[in-house]
């Protein structure tokens, strides 16, 4: 089910019903559980393991003290109803494991969403956690990881800074010194920074808060391409202005498994430049950022692997590529990782397709995470490559016979870029479309 671009946090954050989601952190984590409480169908259970501050408690709908889960058995939860153990000063107290538990199965059985916070930090813009947190459950499913950018620049001290001296052993800042993103980038790639504790099967998410400036957006944009190597997705923007971009790693797909059999000759294999078509689409997908890039090959298979295996790209066999071309994209999904969140189709008899066009894509996606996004050129002819979100990959993967992704078009909201390059248009299907695009090429 497609969600509303109304709930501007939830979409970025790619949360279901019946998922428990920890955050950790600083910089906006309480705000961030409440904000994605009020955006989630009820009802939606709020806890925490270690403590939360005794303030924030009105921000439920309703409270409830427990510290047996034979106390919740015969309760009916509605709403936003935060749970924890008793309050001590001006904290309320984590619960127990026992209760973690019975929470878990209730939102599975109930069809409702657990969000725990999972760790302290003193409404600091940035900390590092100690030795004894984050403490996160062996069954969460997603790890959001909060940051504040609102304490890049400003010196590295207890007065910015969670636990200052633990930031600087992660980040091998000193003391003292100004902040950057490099030096936050460490912390949050760290094995005992921001990825302590979080459960191999889950999904790792940062969000990168309090970017209520175009040059922290901007940082926050630049930052998600190290970030991406150590988690799934990057959200940057502002939870007062409710304004995110996702970043997530965009796969690229080449499909090169056809026979040519209009064209009389593998086109896969053609000159273009001194360099055969599938290779100059692959170094291409490769230079525009997409990863992995996966090579999808059939036809004339042995020649087409021999042009490209020295490249850094995944090739893979469609045994059944006489079926269609369909049976080449369900090859291609079928061979992404697990938690991919997009990947761009490109044809290998388009060697003229720029990486400009490819980025273009991928940042347009991250705006609004679109389900699929295609080029528009001449302001009325939809061309390739296209974009297709994470959410239509099952669609993708019941396509039969010689039909591209744009049989699953009609489903899904279709978001065009205006593009102006006509050349997008052109794919080598005869003689004189190769002609054509060899003269195209000398003008």
């Amino acid at each position: 089910m497609l969600l509303s671009r109304a709930l501007r946090l939830l979409p970025q954050l790619e949360i279901n019903r019946g998922m428990t989601i920890a955050f950790v952190g600083a910089g906006g984590k309480t705000t961030a559980i409440f904000q994605l409480a009020r955006e989630l169908p009820p009802p939606v259970l709020v806890t925490t393991t270690t403590h939360l501050g005794a303030w924030q408690i009105p921000l439920a709908d309703h409270y409830i003290i427990t510290r047996e889960a034979s106390d919740l058995t015969n309760l009916e939860f509605r709403d936003i109803t935060l749970i924890t153990n008793s309050i001590q000063g001006d904290r309320a107290v984590g619960v127990k494991d026992d209760i973690l538990c019975w929470l878990c199965a209730y939102i599975q059985s109930h069809n409702a969403t657990l969000l725990i916070e999972a760790d302290g930090s003193r409404q600091k813009a940035l900390k590092a956690p100690d030795e004894y947190e984050p403490v996160i459950p062996e069954f969460t499913n997603a790890v959001i990881v909060v940051a504040g950018l609102s304490g890049l620049g400003k010196p590295l001290n207890a007065e910015n800074i969670h636990r200052p001296q633990l930031f600087s052993t992660l980040s091998g800042l000193p003391l003292n010194e100004l902040i950057t993103s490099d030096a936050l980038v460490c912390v949050l790639t760290h094995p005992n920074g921001g990825l302590k504790n979080i459960p191999p099967h889950a999904r790792r998410i940062v969000l990168l808060n309090q970017a209520d400036r175009s040059d922290l957006q901007s940082i926050g944009g630049t930052m998600s391409a190290s970030l991406l190597e150590q988690f799934d997705s990057v959200v940057v923007g502002s939870l007062q202005q409710t304004q995110f971009q996702t970043f997530d790693q965009t796969a690229g797909i080449i499909l090169a498994a056809g026979a040519s059999t209009r064209f009389g000759q593998p086109k896969q294999l053609l000159d273009w430049r001194g360099e055969p078509f599938v290779r100059v689409v692959a170094q291409t997908a490769l230079n525009a950022g997409l990863s992995p890039v996966i090579v999808v090959i059939g036809a004339n298979s042995e020649e087409v692997e021999a042009k490209i295996k020295d490249l850094p790209v995944i090739i893979v066999r469609n045994e059944n590529w006489q079926s269609g071309q369909a049976s080449s994209i369900r090859t291609g999904v079928k061979t992404l990782p697990e938690e991919m969140g997009s990947a761009i189709f490109l044809l290998a008899d388009q060697p003229q397709i720029t990486a400009d066009v490819i980025r273009a894509l991928m940042e347009h996606h991250a705006t609004e995470l679109y389900p699929i996004i295609a080029p528009l050129v001449l302001m009325e002819q939809r061309a390739n490559p296209v974009l297709f979100d994470r959410i239509t990959f099952p669609d993708l993967l019941k396509l039969e016979g010689d039909v591209g992704g744009r049989a699953i078009f009609p489903k899904y909201p279709v978001e065009y870029l205006p593009w102006h390059d006509d050349r997008l248009l052109l794919d080598v299907d005869k003689p004189e479309d190769y002609q054509r695009l060899i003269e195209d090429d000398t003008l």
